[in-house]
């Protein structure tokens, strides 16, 4: 005689409820720790108040080392410190020849300083597309944009990622155009094996304090390129070329007789020189800033790899076997993939992470092409729009015609930016994204 035994099923566990619904946060505390920046150390205080019992915040000495320093450590022959990064890239237009009636190519989402200063020198902006996985200007759509008053390709490693410096470079060597590398995101990056701002003709870059090597209010540029070099000089740092103050030497190694004869004034009438409490502070922070670099890029993979295959959310990064890296990972940023997640936006997603504890939202930088200052401001007064103003071709763009550029609310969000690598605390961060991601159906409910 057989016996039947009955079989009793336990019920599914419970799903963890979002906090968007009534459920637990994922994150309860701020761990401001995970994310302050600079890290400021009694050697930087030394260095700063060095500069300021000496009354040489206007010197150039500090800066001049700093400079040297700076060109050793990213591998170019020539460095100059910038008042900001902002003006290391005009000044970087301008030495590449970009004047009056003039073109430059520049993705169309960045930061506006990146190419803004165009305007400035007469000069018009055209803006191409950028990838989606990378959120980098896209190679495939330069060659097209290049006419006969082309003079620079304005490349900028976004958030961190390296651009395609080996497509980008073939193209702008077979026209004859200049490549200008903006750094400000990528300080210490590397594209395939070498660092990033050693590959175009000249690079610039912000060293704000908000970056991820941060000195203060200053920038800096680098090339290789002795003639690059001294434009730059001749163009914003007369106190090098005129005659000795009471807070500079003349430097006169330097200088061309084309260049000599504007000695002591600013060609661009542009005071470019670097306080020097940043240079102090500058030459301390770089001493430290591989190490420091490389923690942030421990936690930020840390964060990446909890959440490798989790759908709808892809990382931002390079692939592990090409030898290239974020840097200092400056402006942190994920990939959304709505159609991964039955449709939900992103803005409702990044809503339901907020929610989690975690501040998050869609997007990055405003796509620039459709800005009014590309296409109605007379900073001139022509009495027509400084994009046309000096018989350029008419470059300018509406909606609709750089489609990745303008989907960036929808394929792109915040993520956190850790400048310690503390695992346990990084998993509390990346279970709220994968939380929400895998109960994005009732969101979308």
């Amino acid at each position: 005689m057989s016996s039947v035994k009955s079989v009793v099923k336990k019920p599914a566990p419970a799903r963890s409820k979002l906090a968007l619904n009534g459920g637990p946060k994922s994150v309860t505390q701020d761990h401001k720790e995970m994310f302050h920046w600079p890290i400021v150390t009694k050697e930087d205080e030394r260095a700063v108040l060095d500069v300021l019992r000496r009354g040489a915040m206007s010197g150039t000495d500090i800066t001049k080392q700093f400079e040297r320093e700076f060109a050793a450590w990213i591998g170019r022959d020539f460095a100059l410190g910038y008042c900001n990064g902002t003006e290391s890239l005009r000044a970087a237009l301008w030495a590449c020849g970009v004047g009056a009636g003039d073109e430059i190519i520049c993705p169309g989402m960045t930061y506006w300083a990146s190419c803004t200063a165009a305007l400035t020198l007469g000069a018009a902006v055209n803006f191409a597309e950028i990838l989606p996985d990378t959120l980098c200007i896209d190679p495939a759509d330069i060659e097209h944009r290049i006419g006969p008053r082309t003079k620079a390709i304005m490349v900028v490693h976004y958030c961190g990622y390296p651009c395609d410096m080996d497509a980008i470079l073939k193209i702008a060597r077979k026209h004859k155009v200049k490549v200008i590398e903006d750094v400000s995101h990528a300080h210490g990056g590397l594209y395939k094996g070498r660092k990033v701002g050693t590959f175009g003709d000249i690079a610039a870059m912000s060293l704000m304090a908000g970056k991820s090597l941060a000195i203060g209010e200053a920038g800096i540029m680098v090339t290789d390129n002795r003639d690059l070099y001294e434009r730059c000089v001749a163009y914003g740092h007369y106190e090098r070329t005129g005659l000795p103050s009471n807070y500079n030497a003349v430097d006169r190694s330097i200088f061309n007789p084309a260049l000599n004869h504007f000695a002591g004034l600013p060609l661009g009438g542009y005071k470019h020189r670097m306080n020097q409490t940043c240079s102090a502070m500058g030459r301390v922070q770089l001493k430290h800033y591989d190490r420091r670099m490389q923690e942030i890029q421990d936690a930020m993979n840390r964060f990446w790899d909890l959440l490798d295959g989790v759908p709808g959310l892809k990382a931002h990064r390079p692939p592990a076997k090409s030898k290239s890296t974020m840097g200092g990972w400056y402006a942190a940023r994920g990939l959304y993939r709505a159609a991964e997640l039955g449709g939900l936006s992103c803005e409702k997603f990044c809503e339901a992470v907020r929610a989690e504890g975690v501040p998050c939202g869609p997007g990055a930088n405003m796509p620039l092409h459709t800005h009014a200052v590309y296409h109605d401001a007379d900073i001139f007064n022509h009495g027509k729009p400084t994009m046309i103003a000096f018989g350029q071709r008419d470059v300018r763009q509406g909606p609709g015609t750089l489609p990745v550029v303008e989907s960036i609310r929808d394929i792109a969000y915040s993520i956190p930016w850790f400048k310690h690598d503390r695992p346990a605390v990084i998993k509390k961060f990346a279970t709220a994204y994968r939380k929400v991601a895998e109960h994005a159906d009732e969101i979308a409910k």
